[in-house]
């Protein structure tokens, strides 16, 4: 797969800009360190110059973005897409969330993203920085020298078990989009079927427990773009607040799983931000897992229009008795 680099992005970016076709562009900048990259909006091709970056590190899905973007009146906006990215920008435009005639999507390869989370836990604290120029990664450390790492043992939870290297959007693609994959996504959820009521129930006591309800998780998953949400809402009983209870915790993340439900491409980016590690996406790909068994193979976001099984009745739909007979889990 081509190796797409950062004067590449720039050069296709200054081009779009310099013809006019966009007006600016949603890309990447350098955080606190060059690991910690944030998604950034770039005026000018000096200002890409001067501050744009792509590399390992740049996995935040950029389609969420689109939906306060486009409602500004500041002309396109050109935005890069990772494949997995493309899936939710189709299920945003399914919900029309955005105006697409205000975006040129500019579809780019990815071999996967690096997880920072999984480098601290191999080195510890105190990284002073990270060069992932070869499959061998070499992390500077404070206190012990550098660390080489496997960049495979290194990859973010959604690119080792990646469901696609297939574009399903974009106006240009920049290399070669490539295929849906055979992947191993399912095979936690699995295990946890496996285990009783009880045993489950402790899992996911222990995972949620963490929870610190900084609303990352929701902030940053696409299919959560209400203007409204039920836990800003006052009078709803489960305003935002750290939780005081396990009810607390539970109800936040199985209320938002539920709400997603269908309508998550599993893009990862709930297990990506959230500060304690809890992988939610666990809870999405139960649902998704069922609703493959239930009702078909079924993927939120490869075409735009497509409607979820659980918004799109048929006589065939599964009954309670069905579900049971199939082995309810």
């Amino acid at each position: 797969m081509q190796k797409i680099t950062r004067s590449v992005l720039i050069e296709k970016a200054e081009k779009l800009l310099n013809d006019g076709i966009v007006s600016r562009v949603l890309g990447w900048k350098n955080g606190d360190f060059s690991y910690d990259i944030t998604p950034a909006i770039f005026t000018s091709a000096d200002q890409m110059k001067k501050d744009f970056v792509y590399g390992d590190f740049c996995g935040a899905n950029f389609s969420k973005y689109l939906v306060k973007e486009t409602r500004k009146d500041e002309g396109k906006i050109l935005v890069f897409l990772k494949p997995c990215d493309t899936y939710s920008f189709n299920q945003l435009l399914t919900e029309h969330r955005f105006d697409r005639e205000k975006v040129y999507a500019v579809g780019i390869p990815c071999d996967g993203m690096i997880d920072i989370n999984k480098i601290k836990l191999a080195v510890g604290d105190g990284i002073v920085s990270v060069d992932t120029d070869s499959e061998v990664i070499k992390v500077n450390t404070l206190y012990d020298g550098v660390k080489e790492l496997a960049k495979n043992d290194l990859l973010l939870e959604r690119c080792a078990n990646c469901k696609s290297k297939k574009h399903v959007a974009f106006d240009e693609l920049i290399g070669e989009t490539g295929e849906t994959l055979e992947n191993n996504r399912f095979d936690q959820v699995a295990e946890l079927e496996k285990m009783s009521a009880d045993e489950r129930f402790a899992f996911w006591q222990n995972e949620l427990s963490r929870c610190i309800r900084c609303n990352a998780c929701r902030d940053a998953c696409p299919a959560c773009t209400c203007e409204k949400c039920v836990f800003d809402n006052p009078n709803s009983g489960v305003e935002n607040k750290s939780p005081a209870n396990s009810f607390e915790e539970q109800m936040f993340h199985i209320i938002r799983a539920f709400h997603v439900a269908g309508r998550c491409t599993d893009c990862g980016e709930c297990s990506r931000v959230c500060p304690q590690h809890i992988p939610l996406h666990l809870l999405n790909r139960k649902f998704i897992k069922d609703i493959n068994e239930f009702y078909g193979e079924y993927q939120a976001g490869e075409e735009v229009g497509s409607r979820a099984p659980l918004v799109n009745y048929t006589k065939e739909d599964i009954e309670p008795i069905d579900a049971v007979n199939k082995g309810d889990k």
